[in-house]
């Protein structure tokens, strides 16, 4: 049903309102079955009050979804700000545990070398034993051929009849006349000591014979000079012995062994430059 309500005054007509009111409504409202339905006045001031019974179903309806939709949207909007946090503080305690245990591997693990001529190890590096260096008689023709650091205390085997000496000590023959540049003092005929170091978080150790200094990105350990048996000898391993080289003990007799030299270098198929004739043969032991 539909009524048409029109207020005249001084011959104008100001408002035309067409309230359309369901017919199920037109009745007084009573009960459960009203309570979507408001009462409001369509005109005050009146003897007789104007009123209209109006269903709002439709629009509590739109409200409630779009009450539902904006609590949905919030809930996750405020669930994907919780969810991020959580990630981002999971994130960080994996990589703070991550870096630790490689920080802690990395404590465990390096690279080991020896030190030839020196009962310590350069700052930073662990002592895993001093010792003294040795090796087979200078002048065998058989048996090994490569300097070994013998430990201070060692776990003797049990003594045999039978003979096959290759294990000596060592001995500088450092003198005067053959000393290299920039090694003080006379070790000759002077027992040779050693350690074996151990550097931390290193995977690689190398020896650069020829030069003082390590190359770019490699650690220094220590440098010196390169030294072997003398060429009228059995052949033996290169070692890099330090330019601050130290006697093992206070004794001095010429008991040979293993024996170490300066070497040079001659120039032919060793090309110079960029080498020198006869010169001393720096080295350099690097980690990196």
């Amino acid at each position: 049903m539909a009524r048409n309500f029109c207020w005249i005054n001084i011959g104008v007509c100001c408002m035309l309102l067409t309230v359309r009111i369901p017919s199920s409504l037109a009745s007084e409202c009573n009960g459960d079955s009203c309570r979507d339905v408001i009462t409001m006045p369509l005109l005050d001031d009146m003897k007789a009050t104007l009123k209209a019974d109006l269903d709002v179903t439709n629009m509590n309806n739109h409200l409630k979804a779009y009450i539902e939709q904006q609590i949905q949207k919030g809930v996750k909007t405020a669930m994907k700000d919780i969810m991020g946090q959580l990630i981002d503080n999971k994130l960080e305690v994996v990589n703070a545990t991550i870096v630790a245990t490689i920080i802690e591997e990395l404590e465990r693990y390096g690279v080991t070398y020896v030190r030839w001529e020196r009962k310590g190890c350069p700052d930073g590096a662990e002592l895993v034993y001093t010792g003294q260096a040795g090796g087979n008689y200078y002048d065998h023709k058989g048996g090994g051929v490569n300097y070994l650091c013998l430990p201070n205390d060692p776990e003797n085997g049990e003594h045999q009849s039978s003979t096959n000496s290759q294990l000596y000590g060592a001995e500088y023959q450092i003198f005067k006349n053959q000393k290299p540049h920039g090694m003080s003092g006379s070790l000759g005929n002077r027992e040779v000591p050693c350690g074996v170091c151990h550097r931390k978080r290193r995977s690689s150790v190398i020896t650069v014979p020829g030069r003082k200094t390590c190359y770019e990105d490699w650690n220094p350990e220590y440098n010196g000079y390169l030294m072997a048996a003398h060429n009228d000898y059995k052949r033996t391993d290169y070692a890099c012995i330090d330019v601050n080289a130290e006697q093992f003990d206070s004794k001095s007799s010429d008991e040979n062994g293993a024996l170490f030299y300066p070497i040079r270098t001659k120039c032919g198929s060793l090309r110079c430059p960029p080498f020198k004739e006869h010169a001393d043969v720096l080295c350099v032991v690097c980690t990196k």
